[in-house]
């Protein structure tokens, strides 16, 4: 201690227990002061009658009574001193000021000053201010934060500024708590998607910030980032937009040729912003050069949203679309594009020159359950022209164009709840076959249903018996039905040819049991149907033929059905033994009898004469072509035989600890129907009907499916082809001739990383009438690319990452294979595999292929290669397929933020589809 100096021993003495005090001391001595000076200027009251002075009574001499005399005067002068006008000071501080420091926190009264240090930490209203080092002047309101140096020499603990959901990490910070502006040097800082870095910003109020030496990026790394866009001049409005002066695009370190004179960048914190969709360029040999997917987009609120789009080729093609979204919570969701293109294909004049207008409407709407659960609605519209996923300029899905089926369904159902329960539902549906461009279209269906009724049930305990289980319901099922083709579709021809029926059935039935073990069923349906068209069939002497003249006005039929079944279900066990791999076998049948039996209607029925002299007659019935049908001339009198099996197996578990066996299924179904008709009379007609056998079951932890099918005749064919009444045993062949077999192989096996997480792929292809899987090769859409790979940070070294990642991958086979043998061809008809591989070749490359082999046609059938890399802030792929009718090829390069999607390059070419 006696080495030491005075000034150390008062630093330490003196410092140390005010540490903690100082500035609240200080603070409360500016307080007294600021409240002694309000005092001083208080305002003198005038009195409204002055006070009468007397003078005192003199007991000094001449000085004394020259000084007694003044004192009147100055009394009085001070009554009429004026209003004092100086105004009252506030706090220079309008919030409590938090602060801490882990070296010092240091206060210089004279200067004002207040110095944190060393991890220090300053919070005022919805400041807060984190730096290694911190100076507060709270005279002038300002405060001063930067870096600090470690032991190396090296910058350390950059300031951290934040203000409300902004924030700022500056080299250093300059800021005025009064007027809320501030100087920033090299401030980094987060705004969406975008990571600014800007050498200085001038904070001008709490929204408004300008920029000088800025550069914009959605790497990662703002400091080296993969790109950026360096700019001079910004104005940067958080959460709104960024406005700058001439900007330049830099990748790798290296300006590019790629500046604009202005920039702006929309960053609102809303979930969408309307603004204007780029087109990219592409060119076709029949079409010239185009501009796809040009366009705007409409977020016109938060419950739906329109996205016009365009493509323009330089021939005159040209094509629309327009896309909408639309949700409410707890209510609806769906979404609606319509398309439209109008195809030119060469020049006019040259003679493969043609035209053709195209279009497709698609429409998908669910409404929530929790909106009202006594109804809903629902639409799941896909139609258009035939041949417009084949022949558009802007699709590129290989699913959708081998697809030969549109279909549509439009429904609203409704339940009443009375007693009995009704249900009623009106849909629209609507089926087109893409081949024959035929349209069958229904608009609309009604069905209306009244829940069971048991009239012979007690009120109370259960129903059991044949009487007590007697219940019946009535149906009711109405259509407006058309039929038309492509050309016609919504056009007069369409309507005149339409068919309106109504059918009503009453179906009764019951169930109950025989002999304790057999589960028996009889049920009697009543049919009666409503026509508002009928026919009329004539021999025309005019015209040399048999016509058929439409009758319009109501007419109806009335027709019964009778059935009847009984069925039981036997369980056997084959037992192995505990000592062997497999314990048992389980074997489950069911089997089961049916009778059905329908009378003839033949007074339904009438005779037309077939040919001119009128002597050969048929018979007809003025309702044939209705969409019910028409009541049958014979009766039908069918026994119906049924055998479902199950087969399941109990084996050692290969986990020893477990006691347990371990169950598996060795044949999930193996099924065997056929029928005996009563009424045949062996020479005109056959009694016993084909058997047909079907059956599937899972293998390898049910990865791979198998189904499989076939046909089995007992009647043998004669030289034409046709069955005869013999059987085949009986004509040297067989108990059973195999007509039709099928089967088919599907099997998918992954890594565990692919095996865990699905795929999220594009449900537009599901949507157009594609498969689901990449069997056919993943779609590529030009506007909407996705990336395959998943946005998360690097936690390693990207060469420590390359040794130890785990590369998924999966595969998909399929293979179908079918045998006829009908007249004795003995042929497979179809015999093919196809095959669909993905895996990551590297943490950042991804490669697929899709492909298989006929070997029927024996040939490569659709083939398309793809690779996928992940550069970081951007993602290149490329697709290919090399030959085929689609054959086509497609890049893409593009940053992956959404908020930059417009920065890309695409190319591509495809087969081009003449208009046929």
């Amino acid at each position: 201690m006696t080495s030491q100096k005075t000034s150390h021993h008062f630093t330490k003495i003196a410092f140390k227990p005010l540490h903690t005090n100082l500035f609240n001391i200080v603070l409360l001595s500016i307080f007294l002061t600021l409240g002694s000076a309000k005092v001083y200027s208080q305002d003198i009251v005038k009195k409204t009658v002055p006070i009468a002075t007397k003078s005192p009574k003199s007991t000094t001499k001449g000085k004394n009574k020259t000084k007694n005399k003044a004192i009147p005067s100055t009394i009085a002068t001070a009554d009429t001193i004026k209003k004092d006008t100086v105004v009252v000071k506030k706090a220079f501080l309008e919030g409590k000021v938090k602060y801490k420091a882990e070296d010092y926190a240091k206060i210089d009264q004279k200067k004002k000053l207040i110095t944190l240090y060393n991890k220090a930490e300053l919070y005022y209203q919805d400041i807060e201010l984190k730096s290694g080092i911190i100076v507060m002047d709270y005279e002038k309101n300002e405060v001063y934060a930067g870096r600090i140096k470690d032991s190396s020499g090296a910058y350390t603990q950059f300031p951290n500024f934040k203000q409300g959901a902004n924030e700022v990490e500056p080299d250093s910070i300059r800021f005025n708590f009064k007027t809320k502006k501030a100087i920033i040097w090299n401030s980094r800082s987060d705004q969406g998607e975008f990571k600014i870095k800007a050498a200085i910003t001038k904070k001008e109020n709490d929204s408004v910030y300008f920029l000088k030496g800025a550069r914009f990026t959605t790497s990662k790394d703002v400091d080296n980032p993969e790109y950026y866009f360096q700019t001079n001049k910004v104005k940067f409005i958080p959460g709104k937009k960024v406005v700058t002066g001439l900007t330049n695009m830099v990748i790798a370190g290296v300006p590019t040729p790629i500046a604009l004179p202005f920039a702006y960048f929309p960053m609102s914190k809303e979930t969408s912003v309307s603004g204007i969709l780029l087109p990219s360029y592409n060119d076709s040999n029949t079409r010239g050069f185009s501009l796809q997917n040009g366009g705007y987009y409409f977020a016109l609120n938060d419950h739906y949203d329109l996205t016009v789009l365009g493509d323009y080729y330089t021939n005159g093609s040209y094509g629309m679309r327009f896309e909408s979204s639309y949700a409410k919570r707890y209510s609806y969701r769906g979404n609606v594009n319509v398309r439209f293109e109008n195809l030119i294909n060469s020049e006019r004049g040259y003679p493969d020159y043609s035209k053709q207008t195209i279009y497709n409407i698609q429409w998908s709407h669910a409404r929530d359950s929790k909106a009202n659960p006594n109804s809903s609605f629902s639409a799941s519209v896909n139609l258009g022209s035939s041949k417009y996923f084949k022949q558009s300029i802007n699709q590129t899905n290989v699913g959708s164009n081998l697809n030969n089926t549109l279909s549509s369904s439009i429904s609203f159902s409704k339940t009443f709840n009375s007693i009995p329960q009704i249900r009623m539902s009106l849909s629209a549906t609507h089926s087109q076959n893409t081949k024959t461009q035929e349209i069958n279209m229904t608009l609309p269906t009604l069905q209306l249903s009244v829940d069971r009724i048991y009239p012979f049930a007690p009120k109370e305990g259960i129903k059991k018996g044949f009487f007590k289980n007697i219940n019946l319901q009535y149906n009711l099922n109405g259509r407006n039905s058309f039929v038309t083709t492509d050309s016609l579709f919504f056009k007069p021809e369409m309507f005149k040819n339409a068919q309106v029926g109504m059918q009503h059935t009453i179906p009764i039935s019951t169930n109950f049991k025989v002999f304790k073990y057999f589960s028996a069923s009889s049920s009697f349906n009543y049919q009666e149907v409503w026509y508002l068209k009928t026919i009329s069939r004539n021999y025309d002497k005019d015209q040399s033929k048999v016509i058929d003249k439409v009758v319009n006005g109501f007419d109806a039929f009335r027709t019964y059905t009778f059935s009847s079944s009984i069925g039981t279900t036997i369980y056997g066990t084959f037992n192995f033994g505990d000592d062997k791999k497999i314990k048992s076998i389980r074997h489950v049948m069911r089997p089961s009898i049916s009778y059905g039996y329908t009378p003839s209607f033949k007074k339904y029925y009438d005779t037309y004469a077939s040919d001119a002299t009128g002597t050969m007659t048929k018979q007809y019935t003025r309702f044939e072509g209705g969409i019910y049908g028409a009541p049958g001339i014979t009766n039908s009198n069918v026994l119906g035989f049924d055998l479902s099996n199950t087969f399941e197996a109990k084996v050692a578990d290969s986990d020893t600890t477990k006691v347990e066996p371990k169950k598996i299924m060795l044949l999930n179904n193996l099924n065997l129907s056929t029928s005996y008709d009563l009424n045949a009379n062996g020479t005109t007609s056959l009694a016993w009907a084909p058997v047909r056998v079907s059956g599937g079951t899972q293998l390898f932890k049910n990865k791979m499916n198998v189904n499989f099918g076939a046909t089995l005749d007992p009647y043998a064919v004669d030289n034409s082809g046709g069955r005869i009444n013999i059987y085949n045993i009986n004509n040297g062949g067989s108990l059973f001739r195999m007509t039709s077999a099928n089967m088919t192989i599907n099997y998918s096996l992954a890594s565990t990383e692919f095996d865990k997480k699905k795929k999220d792929d594009d449900n537009q292809v599901a949507r157009n009438g594609g498969r689901e899987d990449d069997l056919f090769g993943k779609n590529t859409d030009v506007r909407n690319q996705k990336s395959q790979f998943d946005d998360k940070e690097d936690a390693e070294d990207p060469i420590t990452t390359f040794f130890r990642s785990k590369l998924p991958w999966d595969m998909t086979f399929a293979y179908s294979l079918t045998y006829g043998n009908t007249n004795r061809e003995k042929k497979i008809i179809n015999n093919s595999i196809m095959i669909s591989a993905n895996a990551d070749l590297t943490p950042k490359w991804k490669a697929g292929l899709s492909t298989g082999f006929d070997f029927v046609q024996k040939g490569v059938t659709f083939t398309q290669i793809r690779f996928e890399r992940d550069l970081l802030s951007w993602r290149m792929d490329f697709n290919w397929t090399p030959f085929g009718d689609y054959s086509n090829w497609n890049f893409f390069i593009g940053i992956k933020s959404g908020v930059l999607s417009d920065v890309k390059w695409n190319k591509r070419r495809v087969n081009d589809k003449t208009v046929r």
